[in-house]
């Protein structure tokens, strides 16, 4: 073991591994609008009292009741089959009515989405529920008919952000087929081996789509992910595509006959026809959303019928506060779980207007969501916290130019940092809007986190209590509770199942119990859910007031002379100078300390590097965090290289910090700014006499995985 020098070896002797060490101080509150609370869903605290633990299982049924069953449920919760949850055994229902069906009677002429393109010259495309109803029905029969679907079946949708793919979605839902929509800038291989995994035999996709401007080739993608499915053994019998524009085919690839079919020319046939949605048990599989780990292949999370719904349907009610007269737009992409609970399936169940939206947020400028939200009279916004960095960076004063006003705004995806949070509330909420900071997991279905926002205060940078029915605790890697309060972090568990949850890892259901129950299990054959707290993965602490502060992934944790930086905490510093946009700490290999951290920052526009703001952001750090978690390195680049939905790609600067392979970064949004940040940063290295040693095997296996998902 290396040498710790100093008094950071009685810092470290005085360390555990199994706590993470937080140094971030409490922010303040800020309370909700009483114009807000007045018209909240939840606005009588003795919701709380109605979901306590001493009422568990049974108070989901509030959940349930929003929804139209075809049968009633026996049992609330079968744990026969732990950590196999089921819920709501015995009833049965059908997505696809829940969401379309049952507001004809008084809601058929309201908009059910709104779908806005990317070109702003386009026309804003509405679809009502008689409408809906009718391409849900038409396209249903088209699947059934045409490609022999039926209930059991699993469907791979691989397409943008369109109404078609809510509309396929919501199709393959009324046959009770399972679908699988993989996110539109995912590639053809990445495709092809979610179909292989899934079984799929229909792949549903599009000819091509806008993104910043220019029309993208996505059919392409079609052939490659049929050709990846074919290498593992798995063939496509029919691709169905559908164009972006009537009558003209964006695609250089040509169709292949016998396979490749244009929806607009087979869907005529089902013009009018009617299908009647399936009953389906509430346990029955509703889709597969697959999501990328540290090693091994993607996990396909299955989600079911009955509980996934009662759960986005509740939360959106509660958390969401949507009532059926809302516009309610969702910035993010349907290919996530966010789209599929908080775009279409929460939204849609509860009769309100969702919108769309085809592009990326700042084109033409970094004015387009507040048009598109001025226009649209939109009054819930929902987005992460990567879409509100980039529009606070490219588009600080664009808010305060346009005449919209949310009621009510949504952080997902990742912790939000305290000066952020700030500036969302400020400058794109006008100091009017109620946030919640959400905590949630692919693997979840539904917010963990949140303050209910008609009742509890805000505070920046925590998500706040745990949701309604849901009882998370932190404990350390003994399995000991961390108690609130006490300035000491460790892994967030549920010590409860919840109707969200998903089911299992498909055709793996011994990783579904290793990756996400046996860490915290005492007893495998127990029954009682008491003994299957759920590991979410993610460190976190809680204040005295119980609000969880989520520190990201446990293995984006930087271990600095046997201290545990949260790397959230270290980005939330660097974000603090004012000339910081963006920032991203990475682990570099070191042979005193273990490891040491360096930071990436990219500036807000009228800014050039220098000295003295590097210098700002080590003081910011060693004000906010200590000595300890001073960078070795801060390095100030034009641009981060980023994933196509937006998120800072941490493998590929920890690469470029380590001289290791970056690894493939042809699915990277701006792969160009890779070998600059390359050249500058190492170039910048060898000057200082930083001279590169060989990883070993295990050093570059951390390297590799540091910030995936």
């Amino acid at each position: 073991m290396a040498e710790v020098p100093g008094n950071e070896a009685q810092d470290s002797a005085e360390s555990s591994e199994a706590h993470i060490a937080v140094h971030w101080r409490e922010e303040e509150y800020y309370d909700p609008p009483p114009e807000f609370t007045a018209q909240a869903n939840a606005n009588d605290p003795a919701i709380r009292d109605r979901f306590t633990e001493d009422k568990f299982p049974e108070c989901f049924t509030e959940y349930a009741d929003l929804l139209a069953w075809d049968e009633r449920w026996h049992t609330t919760l079968d744990t026969s089959n732990a950590p196999f949850w089921k819920w709501f055994v015995g009833g049965k229902l059908n997505a696809s009515y829940n969401c379309v069906d049952r507001h004809l009677a008084e809601r058929a002429d309201r908009p059910a989405m709104i779908w806005v393109p990317e070109p702003e010259d386009a026309d804003h495309v509405t679809i009502t529920y008689r409408e809906l109803h009718r391409q849900v029905n038409e396209f249903a029969a088209l699947l059934r008919d045409f490609c022999g679907v039926e209930a059991g079946d699993r469907v791979t949708l691989h397409m943008p952000m369109v109404p078609e793919l809510p509309v396929a979605m919501l199709a393959c839902a009324r046959l009770g087929a399972i679908h699988s929509q993989v996110f539109g800038g995912f590639s053809g291989a990445a495709c092809g081996h979610r179909i292989a995994d899934s079984g799929s035999k229909i792949l549903i996709t599009m000819d091509g789509y806008y993104r910043s401007g220019a029309m993208q080739d996505h059919k392409v993608k079609a052939d490659e992910a049929v050709e990846a499915a074919r290498k593992e053994g798995a063939e496509v019998e029919k691709v169905l595509v559908f164009r972006r524009s009537p009558g003209q085919y964006q695609s250089g690839t040509p169709m292949v006959e016998g396979r490749d079919v244009f929806v607009d020319e087979v869907l005529p046939s089902y013009s009018g026809q009617t299908v009647d949605p399936v009953s389906m048990p509430a346990e029955a599989p509703l889709f597969l959303m697959y999501t990328s780990g540290t090693t091994g292949r993607p996990k396909g999370c299955q989600h079911s019928t009955g509980g996934y719904l009662a759960y986005v349907t509740g939360t959106s009610k509660y958390y969401q506060d949507i009532h059926p007269d809302d516009m309610y737009w969702c910035m993010a992409d349907i290919g996530w779980i966010t789209g599929h609970s908080y775009i279409v399936y929460g939204p849609l169940s509860l009769g309100t207007t969702s919108v769309i939206y085809e592009g990326t947020p700042n084109y033409p400028d970094a004015g387009r969501p507040w048009r598109i939200a001025e226009k649209l009279k939109v009054n819930i916004f929902h987005t992460s916290p990567t879409a509100i960095r980039m529009l606070r960076k490219v588009g600080p004063d664009e808010p305060a130019k346009y005449d919209f006003q949310f009621k009510h705004m949504t952080t997902v995806g990742e912790p939000i940092e305290p000066e952020v949070w700030r500036w969302y509330y400020q400058s794109i909420g006008k100091r009017k809007a109620v946030i919640v900071d959400t905590w949630w997991q692919t693997e979840t279905g539904g917010f963990l986190g949140s303050t209910l926002p008609g009742l509890d205060k805000m505070k920046p940078g925590s998500c706040g209590p745990a949701a309604l029915g849901i009882y998370a605790e932190i404990l350390d890697e003994n399995g000991e509770p961390v108690p609130a309060g006490s300035g000491r972090a460790g892994n967030i568990i549920i010590r409860n199942p919840w109707p969200g949850v998903f089911q299992t890892i498909w055709g793996t259901p011994e990783r579904f119990v290793q990756t996400y129950y046996a860490k915290y299990n005492k007893d495998p054959d127990s029954k009682d859910w008491r003994d299957w707290p759920y590991f979410a993965g993610d460190g976190a602490l809680q204040a005295p007031d119980g609000y969880f502060r989520i520190l990201g992934r446990v293995d984006d944790v930087i271990n600095v002379a046997g201290h545990r930086l949260g790397t959230k905490e270290l980005e939330s510093s660097a974000l603090t100078v004012v000339e910081v946009a963006e920032a991203a700490a990475v682990p570099v290999i070191d042979d005193i300390r273990g490891r040491v951290v360096e930071m990436y920052v990219s500036l807000k526009p009228g800014y050039s590097p220098s000295t003295e703001i590097e210098n700002k952001v080590k003081e910011a750090i060693e004000t906010d965090i200590g000595k300890i978690a001073r960078p070795k390195n801060i390095w100030i680049v034009p641009d981060m290289p980023k994933t196509r939905s937006g998120k800072i790609m941490r493998r590929v600067i920890a690469a470029t910090s380590n001289f290791a392979d970056v690894g493939d970064i042809t699915t990277l949004a701006n792969p160009e700014v890779v070998d600059g940040i390359r050249h500058q940063v190492q170039a910048a290295k060898h000057a200082r006499g930083e001279v590169p040693r060989e990883l070993t095997e295990t050093e570059l296996a951390e390297i590799k995985s540091f910030g995936a998902e």
